[in-house]
């Protein structure tokens, strides 16, 4: 039963992809799935502004600040030992160990409510699978978008089902705190994110603004700040051109 309204979905939103249109002008290289990913931009972007924006709204407009900070706090703290995992698997073990610590403090004297660790000096970092494989040397592969998840690469894409075994949260017995901690996490998420939909707004085109921009960072975080500025292209080496994106 539960696989007819799976079937459908699937079916819609490949027929949206079929009916997407590309902008004149040449094609950006990282993007040549661009047609299903602007489709699916585009169904996101209908999926935000009708639950997504809504929410995270009513969240910054009801929940008092220092609730939505232990909140924050307390999720970052069980998502955490994903980050310490992949400090010690990117060979990390200075890293590792202070974000080891970083974790106990929290977790001991912070209540896992506060961040105590940063006054201490000791930084919060944020790694995962996908900056692992990236740091192992496998191709980051052409730039997904994925539906209501958003942004991501070929490689980056069945590395989120690891980074979810990494995190606290998949194991706690009680699907209503899981899921209740899923929702507040989410909803602090997009609360954080209100003031840029301005910014987006104006620009010319956002899909290619948002492509753009998270390719970007992508590669500033895979390789820890030492890009090379040639588009964002993860698997470009230093002496190579990257053609410029549209």
């Amino acid at each position: 039963m539960h696989l007819l309204p799976r079937a459908g979905l699937l079916a819609a939103l490949l027929i949206l992809a079929g009916c997407a249109t590309l902008p004149p002008g040449p094609r950006d290289p990282r993007d040549p799935f661009e047609r299903f990913n602007r489709s699916m931009y585009r169904f996101n972007s209908t999926a935000d502004r009708a639950l997504l924006r809504p929410v995270g709204r009513a969240w910054r407009a009801t929940v008092p600040v220092p609730v939505r900070h232990g909140l924050s706090n307390f999720t970052d703290n069980l998502a955490y030992p994903r980050t310490i995992i992949n400090d010690f698997l990117q060979g990390k073990a200075a890293d590792g160990g202070r974000d080891f610590t970083r974790l106990i403090v929290n977790t001991i004297c912070g209540l896992g409510l506060f961040d105590p660790a940063t006054a201490a000096g000791l930084e919060r970092h944020n790694e995962d699978f996908g900056q692992t494989l990236g740091k192992w040397g496998v191709p980051s592969g052409p730039y997904l978008v994925l539906p209501l998840l958003g942004p991501a690469t070929v490689r980056d894409t069945p590395t989120k089902i690891v980074d979810d075994y990494m995190d606290v949260r998949h194991y706690l017995s009680s699907g209503t705190a899981r899921w209740g901690l899923w929702v507040a996490r989410n909803a602090e998420l997009r609360a954080q994110l209100l003031d840029a939909d301005a910014v987006l707004a104006r620009t010319f085109d956002p899909y290619a603004f948002v492509r753009n921009a998270w390719l970007q960072r992508r590669d500033y975080e895979v390789h820890d700040g030492n890009v090379s500025g040639k588009g964002g292209n993860a698997d470009a080496p230093p002496d190579e051109e990257v053609p410029p994106p549209d």
